[in-house]
């Protein structure tokens, strides 16, 4: 086989991500394009929040190959997809229907093909690089939210959602002995009823010995699907009693719940949660009941959604259902009827009506939105802190084919009492972020029974979502958004040590 065989042989065996890119600049994977644009374009056009047409996301899509080459030039003409370089036309491919996005998405790659052959922009930009360049150019004209993951960026997210292939526990070591420290709720340790502090003394036939704790840790994880032997302790066990637990190998959710101290000597339950992933709910309600558990039981709970990003929307329902005994959760709608939904709680509230404080500011976002929301709207918590980020969209997800995964904003959330988090944001009960001396004069007014947020909070509730930007940042002016602090947590005191400046710091 000559040079140019084989270089042609290995373009053409390897996935696209294997491509020596000097052996492979010159190859343009036509049918890989055409697959992902199409399904692309097939699954954004009836789902979007705006009405768009297959023809005109196309072409600004295509718009994206002069981002990387500015001397081409991409335009529907004539009923033509017509592309221009340098004083020439390249090539100009037949419209196809309006509404067959495969087709289109062929036109496009065929259109993109003839431009990397002509550009060495392009081609040093290689195939993905052109995929990218046409969902930037493309997303430019949506919202922030929408967005295309190539595909190891796409495994990686994947991968921080549904957890990496693991058993569920830590161990630490405890004076010459090895023992559990912590296990996750929904892993497989939790199912098989392994239990914080149960000594540990082999780990597949081998001594698990204290000076080792760390190599242990390391090696719980592994395969999916592979076993691990224990022999344990129980901590109940008499003494000599050894049992052998096998735990396989799953998917365990990156932990996002953890208690915390906030404050020296704290009568109240404190937990932090990071981000909202598949098993968040499940932590949530087993670090509740466990802290619930404690003697003295806690005063309060503190719900720390501060720098929380967001993440899945289910998740955080799950959390707020867990504390209402009834009422709207949030509302999402959208032109798709399954983006359209109405969230009620409809179980009970773990704590029993335990006063409650959720801290919040200008990087909390998202699902993490929707809780504190929901919790402030149904009068069964104070939000403390600053306006937060603001981000009421929704975004659906689907696999592409080059193993990518492609994210479209599909409805707007509402809270219960009908206005849009998008933008607006959550305003807290009892603002933080305008400084010391503010937060004093608000604490002394409820504990006078009285809220000096309330005008500003009252116009936040009134808000639609056809609220201007200049009316919408008159009211987040009132409690900018700023970065969590050290006054969050002396305002949360305060509320749960105070009953009556609590009352009046709920919502009318």
């Amino acid at each position: 086989m000559n040079a140019p065989a084989f270089i042609l042989f290995i373009c053409i065996i390897l996935p696209a991500g294997l491509w020596p890119r000097t052996a492979c600049a010159a190859v343009f994977d036509t049918a890989t394009a055409a697959s992902v644009w199409g399904a692309a374009l097939s699954y954004i056009a009836p789902r979007a929040l705006q009405p768009l047409s297959v023809p005109q996301m196309t072409v600004w899509g295509l718009n994206g190959l002069a981002a990387l080459d500015p001397d081409l030039n991409a335009t529907l003409q004539d009923n033509q997809i017509r592309l221009y370089g340098p004083d020439q036309l390249l090539i100009a491919v037949p419209a196809p229907p309006p509404d067959d996005a495969a087709a289109w998405g062929k036109a496009a790659a065929a259109v993109a093909s003839a431009a990397f052959a002509a550009s060495p922009a392009l081609q040093a930009a290689g195939t993905q690089g052109v995929v990218e360049s046409f969902f930037d150019e493309l997303f430019n004209h949506f919202d922030p939210y929408s967005r295309y993951e190539p595909p190891v960026q796409a495994a990686q997210e994947q991968l921080m959602v549904t957890g990496i292939a693991g058993t569920g526990f830590l161990l630490r070591r405890q004076g010459n002995e090895v023992v559990v420290d912590s296990v996750s709720a929904d892993s497989p340790a939790a199912e098989a009823g392994l239990q914080p502090g149960t000594q540990v003394l082999a780990v597949n036939g081998k001594p698990a010995l204290a000076p080792q704790v760390a190599s242990l840790n390391d090696n719980l994880n592994g395969i999916l699907g592979s076993k691990i032997t224990l022999n344990v302790r129980q901590p109940d066990d008499p003494p000599g009693t050894v049992s052998e637990i096998v735990l396989t190998r799953a998917f365990v959710p990156p932990q996002t719940v953890f208690p915390e101290v906030l404050s020296p000597g704290q009568t109240f339950l404190a937990l932090k949660i990071t981000a909202f992933n598949k098993g968040t709910s499940d932590q949530f309600s087993a670090a509740l009941v466990a802290g619930l558990g404690a003697s003295p039981p806690p005063a309060g709970l503190v719900i720390d959604l501060r720098g929380n990003r967001g993440g899945v929307l289910r998740q955080a329902v799950l959390i707020a259902d867990s504390l209402l005994p009834a009422g709207m959760i949030a509302e999402a709608a959208g032109r798709d009827p399954d983006a359209a939904q109405k969230f009620t709680a409809e179980g009970s509230d773990l704590t029993g009506g335990l006063p409650m404080v959720v801290l919040v500011d200008g990087q909390t976002a998202s699902a993490a939105e929707i809780l504190s929301a929901a919790l402030a709207d149904d009068r069964r918590a104070v939000v403390v802190g600053s306006s937060t980020l603001g981000k009421g969209l929704v975004q659906t997800v689907t696999a592409l084919p080059d193993g990518g995964e492609l994210f479209i904003t599909w409805s707007r959330v509402l809270a219960p009492r009908g206005w849009p988090l998008q933008t607006l944001g959550v305003v807290p009960q009892v603002c933080t972020s305008l400084g010391e001396l503010a937060l004093d004069s608000q604490l002394a007014a409820l504990a006078q029974g009285k809220n000096l947020m309330r005008p500003v909070l009252a116009a936040s509730r009134a808000a639609r979502a056809s609220l201007g930007v200049n009316d919408i940042l008159n009211i987040r002016n009132q409690c900018p958004a700023a970065i969590g602090g050290d006054l969050d947590v002396m305002a949360a005191r305060a509320l749960l040590q105070s009953p009556r400046a609590y009352q009046a710091a709920l919502l009318p």
